[in-house]
């Protein structure tokens, strides 16, 4: 997300929505980021609000990087509305428009009547040049981030709450695991299973999520970080043996969630280590989990101790290179997850 943290881009965002559905615009908006949920929220609130339908034929124009030039947005965005209060300007696909940077041109002294929308999807402007610091001084940024691994659960339990319901820490993570980072996935998934949900649902869990979703806690990388933790070794090679056989499964992906669960454990047993009996909300900050999953985190750092976890880091970077094709010789990406699990095991 934001560099500031998700929660307060949700906020700004939430935010333009509530006042451009009360009628109150700026004249620049500049919606970037490498996720793209948040800046096609705003946008779309611009859009369904800035005009009524029948103004819209003369007053709104909507056009792409890809077949747009930089003289021609600026001359609609200088145009005066037609019969109506303001007109509406929006550029999409602007990181791919040439001379993107001349809009700060117009954007140093924008018409009051028209409101310019810069959509910079997977893309960001440059904070040092004039196209950002013209559009911070007269208008509204958006800058969207990715969330970091930790942080997805968080989100999808605040989205829930959002939308009337609760969701359980284990159905999260399964969740989050199914979309990653992607947002709009998250969202997607969320309104499809909301149709599906028995009439007076409030508390989503871990079967609704597999019947509604199509994931099965069962065989999941969630469910083998799980069985690591805890060390159960015929557990963690069952579930592995299952999931290096899924059609997409990605040996780089499984990797990287490993890696992420081990570096946890890594920076848990450094809290520990310098803080014997760490507060609830201190564990929740190094380990960036709900409270609910601290119990196997103890066991994980009880099953691996500072020297084999270390040792367990060095042998995921080496598999990291293996699953990306160096030196794996004829093993398929199943073969060597299973021999990567075995290794951890033993290690």
């Amino acid at each position: 997300m934001a560099s500031k943290g998700y929660i307060e881009t949700d906020r700004q965002c939430r935010n333009i929505v509530n006042d451009v559905k009360n009628g109150i615009f700026k004249p620049v908006y500049l919606l970037m980021g490498e996720e793209p949920y948040y800046p096609d929220m705003v946008c779309n609130a611009i859009v369904d609000n800035c005009l009524q339908d029948w103004e819209k034929d003369f007053n709104e124009t909507i056009c792409y990087g890809t077949d747009v030039d930089v003289e021609t947005v600026i001359s609609e965005a200088r145009r005066f509305p037609m019969m109506a209060e303001r007109q509406l300007v929006v550029l999409k696909e602007a990181q791919a428009m040439k001379g993107l940077e001349d809009l700060s041109i117009y954007c140093q002294n924008p018409l009051d009547s028209t409101v310019l929308v810069i959509f910079m999807r997977g893309a960001s402007a440059d904070k040092r040049k004039s196209l950002y610091k013209s559009v911070l001084k007269v208008g509204t940024i958006v800058e969207s981030l990715p969330l970091r691994d930790y942080e997805v659960s968080r989100w999808i339990g605040d989205y829930f709450t959002e939308n009337g319901l609760s969701i359980t820490p284990d159905a999260a993570a399964i969740m989050g695991e199914f979309a990653g980072t992607d947002l709009s996935k998250i969202a997607l998934e969320t309104s499809k299973m909301m149709k599906s949900l028995p009439e007076g649902t409030k508390n989503v869990k871990v079967e609704d999520v597999e019947k509604n979703i199509g994931v099965s806690r069962q065989f999941s990388i969630f469910e083998l970080t799980k069985e690591l933790s805890y060390r159960n070794a015929a557990k963690a090679l069952r579930v592995a043996a299952y999931i290096g056989e899924a059609p997409r499964f990605a040996m780089p992906m499984a990797v990287s969630m490993l890696f992420t669960h081990f570096s946890r454990i890594l920076r848990y047993e450094a809290l520990l280590q310098s803080d014997p009996n760490p507060a609830n909300d201190k564990k929740a900050r190094v380990l960036g989990v709900n409270p609910y999953f601290f119990r196997e985190y103890d066991a994980a750092v009880a099953n691996y101790p500072l020297k084999k976890c270390m040792g367990i880091i060095s042998l995921l970077c080496d598999y990291d290179y293996k699953g990306k094709g160096g030196e794996a010789g004829e093993a398929t990406p199943s073969q060597l997850l299973l021999e990567l699990v075995s290794r951890i095991i033993n290690i």
